[in-house]
């Protein structure tokens, strides 16, 4: 059984951490720390793990075997200069520290390069829009055929904002209501232009974020010039992700819905007059956050990539 800490486990990311991490065969959560909650029972924080959970939070490092980082962006550097970890103790930060691969630190998409992700001892975890644009366009990418400009229209629900009230994430604003932010600036389009610019140069990606009025969930809709046929794009797409656990091509329209409360992604391709659109669900908080980090935990552990992540669906 591995030892787990999860630093900032109060927050969003953190509390899918432990929902999925205390049904994990090979765990043990041993380090559960968050300095605004410490002492209280989990379980009066994330109070669905009623029952699951008799665990307090802590607000001191254990000594563990992986290390989970959870806390706001630019939080997880201040965390590591102030705290000694060990060396054998392997690190997944799901801040945006560290996704440039600096400091030793491995960019954590498993279905770009999972082999680099084994041999790791620290990964940087994707962005959650990242993952959603990323998924749609590596076959493309891999295959030398982005050779023109990308637009992406996406969305995402309220809990990509994060725990921390703010004017735009009261549920009086947001509720009936869509709105769009950081227009052509989101802070992904670095870790994306990296991730699509590893085999030859990135295309310029145009890509508008919006605000929806849900609570999780992510749709892009990306679109890109394309001389194929449809066919030809599915079996591309279909022999891209055919070792790839958590990818699936649906040969209808997909919707949130289909992937909210777990870590898989599902593409859905057309061609229309020369474009090529690909249409990208995931659940924020599960693949685009807390399931893909234990995904990338897995795969450094020597574990199924799949441990623990067979989970349900809401459907309704």
């Amino acid at each position: 059984m591995a030892k787990i800490g999860i630093v900032g486990a109060a927050g969003y990311t953190g509390g899918e951490l432990l929902r999925i991490l205390v049904n994990h065969p090979d765990v043990h959560l041993t380090c559960i720390m968050s300095n605004s909650q410490a002492g209280k029972l989990v379980s009066d924080v994330h109070t669905d793990l009623l029952g699951s959970t008799n665990a307090r939070f802590c607000a001191d490092l254990s000594p563990v075997d992986v290390l989970f980082l959870c806390s706001g962006h630019g939080e997880s550097k201040k965390f590591l200069a102030a705290n000694e970890i060990p060396w054998h103790t392997k690190i997944v930060d799901l801040s945006t520290d560290f996704r440039d691969e600096s400091e030793g630190f491995v960019y954590g998409l498993a279905e770009f390069q999972k082999s680099k992700i084994q041999s790791a001892t620290k990964i940087a975890n994707p962005g959650c829009f990242a993952t959603s644009i990323e998924l749609a366009l590596l076959p493309l990418a891999q295959a030398g055929l982005l050779q023109s400009d990308v637009h992406v229209s996406a969305v995402t629900g309220s809990t990509g904002a994060g725990q921390s009230l703010s004017n735009t994430s009261h549920f009086s604003w947001r509720n009936n209501n869509v709105s769009i932010y950081k227009a052509f600036t989101h802070q992904h389009l670095t870790e994306i232009g990296m991730v699509l610019g590893a085999k030859s140069p990135a295309p310029k990606v145009n890509f508008i974020p919006y605000r929806g009025n849900f609570s999780r969930g992510i749709m892009a809709n990306v679109y890109t010039a394309y001389t194929g046929t449809q066919e030809e794009a599915i079996e591309l797409y279909e022999n891209y992700y055919q070792d790839s656990p958590f990818v699936f091509v649906s040969p209808k329209d997909v919707d949130v819905k289909q992937v909210v409360n777990t870590n898989k992604c599902f593409l859905h391709l057309e061609v229309y007059d020369g474009q090529l659109l690909i249409s990208s669900v995931i659940d924020n908080l599960i693949k685009g956050a807390s399931g893909q980090a234990v995904q990338n935990m897995n795969l450094m552990l020597g574990w199924p990539e799949t441990a623990g992540l067979g989970l349900k669906a809401i459907g309704f």
